[in-house]
């Protein structure tokens, strides 16, 4: 346990401040959320490396949970304050979610793969509500949103999400094509939508909202 505190802290100090994650309340959400209880079985020493892990797949549709300095700044550029009510796209084992819950949002955790919803619902048990279903669909019946993360590449508009956001609600992912994909915030106008790269950066593309393939003649 000493050894993970350690890690933890080495993670929020080597990390996310050497990336530009200045909100204390989201270093402090880092520094006190167990990562190892939210990687498979056996692959808890890796838990604090500055890369993405594995957490399981469903033919070509694989899921990772984001290297912490990335997914600190998506959430950071959520902006989340208590009392709001956040959805969690794609969560894996629910290692975003409860970083979420633990700054004060109610939150809704999507997942399509069934041993993966198994996994979150064990771990995220009274932190989250977790469901199962599309991820494109999202959770209409929970919503509207101030607060969507999605974890993975999203390579078209997610406009279902985002039709799901409050007014001044913010969407972040990780959008575009592989090679020039950058984490970008969505913000909800009334009925417009404004978005803004924040910086590069590269994760498996979710299935559910891949380009489709194009012929060229």
């Amino acid at each position: 346990m000493l050894y993970y505190a350690q890690a933890r802290r080495m993670m929020v100090d080597c990390q996310l401040r050497t990336f530009d994650v200045n909100d204390n309340a989201v270093l402090d959400a880092f520094d006190s959320v167990p990562r190892e209880a939210f990687v498979p079985k056996n692959q808890e020493s890796f838990a604090y490396i500055d890369q993405p892990l594995r957490l399981g797949s469903a033919g070509s549709d694989l899921r990772v949970t984001p290297a912490p300095m990335v997914l600190g700044r998506m959430i950071q550029a959520l902006k989340i304050q208590p009392g709001v009510a956040a959805l969690d796209v794609g969560t894996g084992y629910g290692y975003a979610s409860v970083l979420m819950a633990q700054l004060g949002a109610t939150v809704t955790a999507i997942e399509s793969i069934p041993e993966l919803v198994a996994a979150a619902k064990e771990r995220l048990a009274g932190k989250a509500k977790v469901i199962e279903g599309p991820l494109r669909a999202g959770a209409a019946g929970d919503g509207p949103f101030d607060a969507i993360l999605v974890n993975g590449r999203v390579e078209t508009r997610p406009q279902t999400l985002l039709d799901q956001l409050k007014d001044d609600g913010r969407l972040v992912c990780v959008f575009g094509p592989d090679r020039g994909a950058k984490v970008t915030v969505f913000v909800r106008a009334g009925n417009a939508f404004g978005s803004r790269p924040l910086f590069d950066a590269s994760l498996p593309a979710l299935a559910d909202f891949a380009q489709e393939a194009s012929f060229a003649f």
